[in-house]
């Protein structure tokens, strides 16, 4: 499934870790991966006060939902990213940076004042094409 980053000079630079636009020649399937967070395997949430170890979490949850599905981080053109705290954008984007590689998937990231458990600092949804 070829995935082609989309970038244009009539727009800013993304200064994270996503695209401007992602283009997607869909010929397998569409996975939507719900909101992950934290909560490791055993229940337990990761990193609790740490939004980097959080993150790291995060993107391993979406990770093996994707491969679950029968595909890898590279197949993910979208995501959503909620946050408790926008301040922490560049610690997430370090972490991104880890998982995500070029083409990289569009994405939005909002600062919600709660999420479904207190101790949650990140949340991040997903869509993926896997062939």
């Amino acid at each position: 499934m070829p995935k082609t980053q989309v970038s244009t000079d009539a727009l800013r630079s993304p200064n994270g870790v996503f695209s401007q636009a992602t283009v997607i020649e869909a010929t397998g399937r569409l996975v939507f991966v719900s909101g992950m967070t934290a909560r490791r395997p055993d229940g337990g949430i990761a990193g609790v006060g740490d939004v980097r170890e959080q993150t790291r979490q995060v993107c391993e949850n979406v990770k093996s939902a994707v491969e679950a599905a029968g595909g890898t981080l590279e197949d993910v053109c979208r995501v959503d990213v909620y946050v408790r705290n926008m301040e922490d954008f560049a610690k997430i984007h370090e972490i991104r940076a880890q998982y995500f590689t070029e083409p990289l998937p569009a994405s939005t990231m909002v600062e919600v004042s709660k999420l479904a458990h207190p101790d949650y600092l990140i949340e991040i949804s997903a869509i993926a094409v896997v062939s």
